[in-house]
């Protein structure tokens, strides 16, 4: 049996991510951010029913902590998720392992507050735990994804810089003063 490849991880699992976040991010998330006026009723009424169904008090009620995570992700997150799935969808790119650390840790971060805020508010559900434990475990491969790969050799530089020639010194002791 051949050993599990990054190329299967990328595929199989950070692609359906990558994508869910390139989606939902705007579509969901950017609610808590945006004026309700510029929402269509369609993604607001989608909104409460997931915050009603799951027991998303964080949607709902949108605390500040909450709300610059949601900010992060829709000026951070989303944008690299956007260009990951890209790479990922066009067989890669060296960069690939650098936007999956980036998004990677970014995640991880993310979900440490929320599932502390679940977990320690006593507000939330298993159901509501389930919900983002996923993201959690995203976070946890594309950060290892990220780091698993090599630094690049490094260039050589534009310019070489000269030479320096070294001058022998002479070495005087307590002896050599004959003058």
């Amino acid at each position: 049996m051949a050993a599990l490849s990054w190329k299967t991880v990328d595929v199989a699992v950070l692609l359906p991510f990558f994508l869910l976040l390139s989606v939902s991010v705007p579509l969901m998330d950017s609610q808590s951010c945006l004026p309700p006026h510029l929402v269509p009723q369609v993604l607001s009424d989608l909104r409460r029913w997931y915050a009603a169904e799951f027991g998303d008090y964080l949607i709902s009620e949108s605390p500040s902590f909450f709300l610059g995570l949601l900010w992060v992700e829709l000026l951070f997150v989303w944008p690299i998720s956007i260009v990951a799935a890209y790479a990922i969808a066009t067989g890669g790119r060296r960069w690939l392992p650098k936007a999956c650390l980036m998004a990677g840790v970014s995640v991880a971060t993310s979900m440490a507050a929320i599932m502390t805020e679940i977990v320690n508010s006593g507000r939330g559900s298993t159901k509501l735990l389930q919900m983002y434990a996923p993201f959690a475990g995203f976070a946890v491969v594309a950060t290892c994804e990220g780091s698993s790969h090599p630094l690049p050799p490094a260039r050589p530089p534009l310019i070489q810089p000269r030479g320096r020639r070294r001058r022998r010194r002479r070495r005087v002791g307590i002896y050599d003063f004959h003058h």
